[in-house]
């Protein structure tokens, strides 16, 4: 704490939470517009399909996800079986594949002229559709299915620490007063992962509501593709800022319920490590079931998809490898370092105001500047059209009124627009990460350099800064990452002509010719393992 901290510091703070909030207000004062036409008749035709098929699809999932998750979770913590130690980190890899490539896979294997089918139908000898019932995939129940394969890891992960977390000595009491170890699960272990188990469920919810790919690749009508819609095919900002409140507020409520949910439920009971007798023995049939179980998971949700994708990737290669694939890479790569340097720039500003201030309200820029996360990628989308088309046009009508020729569209015309989005949704993480490590740097070293009459910019230089460097590191990878895989937000703020890896692939799913883009696919997910190998690795050297 530096009591004469200049106030500079936290108007800076203040400034740059107010720039990040600015899509977020910008919405919700554009919903409050009147839109009559296009609004009024979505309202009176499709938005109760839309908002249906969205509930649905998010309770769909986060059943499916929840039920194939706790299971796998549970093997791994807390049961002793061949490759559990690699199914540990193992189950984590769906994380890094996009659902609508795993849509689309399963898709050209499970449709009609699919090699499933065809395969069915020389076999029984059928001869036509009629002759046999075979579950549409293009449905929202295959949507759902798709993206349950993908998002379990969330619950999965979080269900896993749980369950490792817990004392083994309610489970020996249970066992001791006579429960199997199914009945110690049921009622002893199964309660105690609730918590754990809400906030999976919900963040998988989140994430479901907020894809755009898959649902759209599926022809099921949703918010998500009605907001990207109205944009594109209405021109009315106004309607789209509706229809984004709208689902904003069905997250907002998911988020709710989930806290209120577990409001009164709080856990005591920790244990720090887990040793390998606390695990139950699996053995015979039963130890081949759990490692079949692991191992079919693995196998549906990451290994096939991956190798029909390095299959297409290799037939397609001479395809591929042309200059759009390296001119897409370049745009996907210098995006995401931009956005992780301004990220973390921000982040490491807002961090130190908050850690050196002595002013209690100082704490707010910090958490208000990670409210991005929450939104979708296309509400966030329609949240930065807002405010930058209303600029584009003054700064053009200043242009004009002092008879200039207008620059045009300055920042919806070019790649600023992704930059800015992309950086309000990932600033978060960045914080979260810089949070993290600032919580291991003593007090009192601050306190030290003041005393040897150090400034504040003489603070962060040469005390934190170094201290520092593994959170930095950590925060920009993960930006990284995360902005070379953004789709929604990239489709609706791109430029005329500008296109990165994740549109150029999506642009092949949706021609129904993924064949061509597999190799810019192959490189989006070996991009997304990377900070899943981090995770990981972090995970082991906390436990």
């Amino acid at each position: 704490m530096i009591l004469g901290l200049s106030r500079s510091w936290s108007l800076t703070g203040y400034l740059i939470a107010a720039v990040i909030t600015l899509p977020l207000i910008a919405l919700i004062v554009q919903a409050t517009f009147p839109d009559e036409a296009v609004f009024k008749h979505l309202f009176d035709t499709v938005l109760p399909t839309y908002i249906a098929n969205s509930l649905l699809l998010m309770l769909l999932v986060g059943i499916g996800s929840l039920v194939i998750a706790v299971p796998a979770a549970w093997f791994v913590a807390r049961c002793e079986f061949p490759g559990r130690r690699y199914f540990q980190w193992l189950l984590l890899l769906p994380l890094a594949m996009p659902a609508y490539i795993v849509a689309y896979v399963y898709t050209d294997m499970l449709d009609y002229a699919g090699p499933v089918q065809r395969v069915l139908r020389g076999f029984f000898h059928w001869s036509s559709p009629h002759d046999y019932y075979f579950p549409a995939i293009r449905s929202l129940g295959g949507a759902a299915i798709m993206l349950s394969l993908v998002l379990f890891p969330y619950i999965y992960l979080l269900a896993r620490t749980a369950f490792m977390e817990q004392s083994s000595s309610l489970l020996h009491a249970s066992r001791i007063m006579g429960s199997s170890p199914w009945r110690s699960f049921l009622r002893v272990a199964l309660p105690m992962s609730r918590p754990a188990l809400a906030v999976g469920v919900a963040l998988v919810a989140m994430e479901t509501a907020a894809d755009y790919a898959t649902v759209s690749y599926f022809a099921v009508p949703t918010l998500t593709t009605a907001v990207y819609d109205t944009w594109l095919g209405y021109g009315s900002l106004t309607a789209a800022a509706k229809l984004s409140a709208i689902m904003l507020l069905v997250i907002f409520t998911v988020v709710g319920v989930e806290r209120f949910a577990r409001r009164k439920q709080e856990l005591f009971q920790k244990q720090s490590a887990l040793n390998d007798s606390d695990r139950y023995r699996l053995k015979g049939l039963k130890s081949f079931a759990a490692w079949a179980y692991c191992s079919t998971l693995l196998l549906f949700a990451f290994l096939l998809p991956f190798a029909i994708l390095t299959t297409y990737a290799i037939d397609y290669f001479d395809q591929s490898w042309d200059d759009r694939f390296w001119q897409y890479s370049w745009n996907s790569l210098y995006i995401a370092v931009l956005v992780s340097v301004v990220c973390l720039l921000l982040a490491l500003l807002l961090m130190f105001v908050r850690r050196v201030s002595p002013r209690e309200y100082d704490y707010l820029p910090s958490r208000l500047s990670c409210t991005g996360y929450a939104l979708p990628g296309t509400v966030l989308a329609i949240g930065v059209l807002v405010p930058l088309t209303y600029l584009d046009f003054a700064i053009n009508d200043v242009y004009d009124w002092l008879g200039a020729k207008g620059p045009g569209l300055l920042f919806t015309g070019s790649a600023f627009a992704i930059v800015f989005a992309l950086t309000v949704r990932f600033l978060a993480i960045a914080v979260g990460s810089i949070e993290s490590s600032y919580k291991r740097i003593s007090p009192s070293l601050d306190m030290a350099s003041i005393t040897m009459g150090q400034k504040p910019k003489q603070l962060l230089m040469r005390v934190h800064l170094p201290l520092l460097r593994k959170g930095l590191l950590a925060g920009a990878l993960l930006v990284f990452i995360e902005s070379m895989k953004e789709l929604p937000a990239a489709l609706l703020l791109r430029p005329i002509g500008f296109e990165n890896l994740a549109t150029y692939v999506f642009q092949f799913v949706s021609d129904e010719k993924l064949e061509h883009g597999a190799l810019a696919a192959i490189v989006i997910v070996f991009v997304g393992l990377i900070p899943l190998i981090y995770l990981n690795r972090s995970l082991e050297h906390t436990r």
